[in-house]
């Protein structure tokens, strides 16, 4: 068993984030609607991977930032205003979607 679960480690480790986030909205479409199948358990592991891809590079990436000097502190320079709107690359970052799982109308049994 152990040796099967580091071979999927090492497999993931090989995938990249972004080539897999795209991935992410298909598969919580499929897990967000419950069907007592293999196919949705399936489902729910894929996206399960996807997400624990993306947690162990945000984990990576906080104790590689800690592990560097820090950086020297230099005051940014202030563009000119020339347009009303947000400047290229000022786009809000996207955020990643908190998933509510309920039960289905009727069933009581969860």
């Amino acid at each position: 068993m152990e040796k099967a679960l580091e071979k999927l480690a090492k497999q993931l480790c090989d995938y990249d984030e972004a080539s897999l986030m795209a991935l992410w909205e298909k598969y919580q479409a499929i897990v967000e609607d419950f069907q007592p199948t293999r196919s949705w358990e399936e489902a729910v592991l894929i996206l399960g991977m996807i997400q624990t891809v993306r947690w162990k590079n945000q984990l990576f990436n906080h104790y590689w930032s800690q592990s560097q000097p820090p950086a020297p502190e230099v005051a940014p320079e202030k563009p000119e205003k020339t347009s009303t709107g947000p400047a290229p690359g000022d786009e809000p970052k996207q955020r990643g979607k908190v998933l509510t799982f309920r039960t289905r109308k009727g069933d009581e049994s969860v």
